[in-house]
């Protein structure tokens, strides 16, 4: 008898259950594409200059709108998916961390 339970699961066709675990694919688990979201926010361009902030928001999102905010000046509150705002402090550097909206 205990000849035929070796056997038995060689009898099951493929897609059958069985005792042991199924065996996963390799990307279970983890998201299909990109495994890294776009980047929303960058804090370590507070200090820099507009234009070097611009190049280097430019080198992660190539299509977004740049909007140079001067110190003092007044924003609208709608929030847009293709733009980041530079808020400049009274010397010209950024003053807040740029981000999506």
């Amino acid at each position: 008898m205990a000849e035929k339970q070796q056997t038995e699961p060689s009898d099951k066709q493929p897609g059958e259950l069985t005792d042991s675990a199924p065996v996963l694919p390799r990307t279970y688990g983890t998201l299909l594409g990109p495994s890294t979201a776009p980047k929303m926010e960058w804090p370590e361009l507070v200090g820099l200059t507009p234009e070097e902030a611009e190049r280097k928001i430019k080198e992660d999102m190539p299509r977004v709108q740049i909007q140079v905010v001067q110190a003092n000046c007044f924003v609208t509150m709608d929030f847009n998916h293709g733009r980041v705002r530079l808020y400049l402090d009274p010397s010209g550097k950024v003053e807040r961390p740029p981000r999506i909206g």
